[in-house]
């Protein structure tokens, strides 16, 4: 689960951003109703932007009155607010919620969130349906080493581990989602353990360089693309699933009708079609081509058509 490793000129970009929404006209059938409005949030990090600027201007082209609090903190701060009404949708991750409301996720998504809904409920949040878009942990090789050892699965890994070096945070060595699950689950025992960082700067560094051979990664880093990395599949379910879900205040989302409503049904259209490719590539352009969030968030809606051109 992300959290288990990894912590997580306004009015001028408003405008901009109001303009080009318009230019931009209809994808979908206007919402009707007169529910409160909507305020959108994210988690201060690039993707959590990205997507939260997906679902904003979604609802503001089909006319649901939408604030922005965008960048709003970790979840320690993000949680409560959604559950106060302080804040009304957020985009979320499966497991990582989860185990914030105190169940235990699973690598299957349909299990996780019949685990999830009920406890959301409880604290007054309505989650939507998962994207198949996943951001979770992830075990990363170079193609070359992938060509080399015919590694696509994590447990490919196996026979080759002893000869290999494994980069990963400080604290990877006593976590189950990082070396010790790897271990414990997988039966890997690496030549030597790196410590780097969690999925930044110097893991780019270090894989790139060959300092060490495998990474733990985040799998919708935009350098994995910008470095044409493998991620290993996750055969034998190790990592909780982390699909991307709205999660919405409840009684703000009553207000427009609640989960069958369509202003959810709006938002669960754009989840079916956020992949963990497409995610990935979103967060390449932000955080590696530098381009804004907003206009990213743009692009895609359009390219998908949930926005006219």
């Amino acid at each position: 689960m992300r959290t288990i490793i990894r912590s997580r000129a306004a009015g001028a970009a408003l405008l901009v951003l109001a303009l080009v929404v318009t230019a931009c006209g209809s994808g979908g059938d206007a919402i009707e109703g007169e529910g409160e409005t909507v305020v959108v949030s994210s988690f201060n990090f690039n993707e959590s932007t990205i997507v939260a600027e997906i679902y904003a201007q979604v609802l503001e082209d089909r006319g649901v009155p939408v604030e922005r609090k965008l960048n709003l903190g970790n979840r320690e701060i993000v949680k409560p607010a959604l559950e106060s009404g302080e804040i009304s949708l957020v985009p979320e991750y499966l497991g990582t919620l989860t185990f914030f409301y105190e169940g235990t996720p699973t690598a299957d998504v349909d299990e996780s969130f019949g685990i999830l809904e009920p406890l959301a409920a409880e604290a007054g949040v309505t989650v939507l349906e998962p994207a198949p878009a996943q951001d979770s942990n992830g075990y990363a090789v170079t193609r070359a080493t992938a060509d080399e050892y015919g590694l696509e699965q994590v447990s490919d890994l196996a026979d080759v581990a002893g000869d290999l070096k494994f980069g990963g945070p400080p604290e990877c060595p006593t976590r189950e989602l990082c070396l010790l699950g790897l271990e414990n689950v997988y039966g890997l025992s690496f030549a030597e353990f790196v410590p780097l960082d969690a999925g930044g700067p110097l893991t780019q560094t270090a894989i790139s360089s060959g300092e060490i051979d495998v990474a733990l990664v985040f799998t919708t880093l935009g350098w994995i693309v910008a470095e044409d990395l493998v991620v290993l599949e996750d055969d034998m379910d190790l990592v909780p699933a982390e699909n991307l879900i709205p999660a919405f205040n409840t009684l703000v989302l009553e207000s427009w009708g609640g989960a069958d409503g369509d202003l959810a049904q709006a938002l669960n259209a754009v989840s079916a079609d956020l992949t963990t490719e497409g995610l990935t590539e979103m967060n390449k352009l932000a955080d590696i081509d530098g381009e804004e969030a907003a206009q990213v968030a743009t692009d895609w809606l359009v390219e998908n058509g949930h926005l006219d051109g």
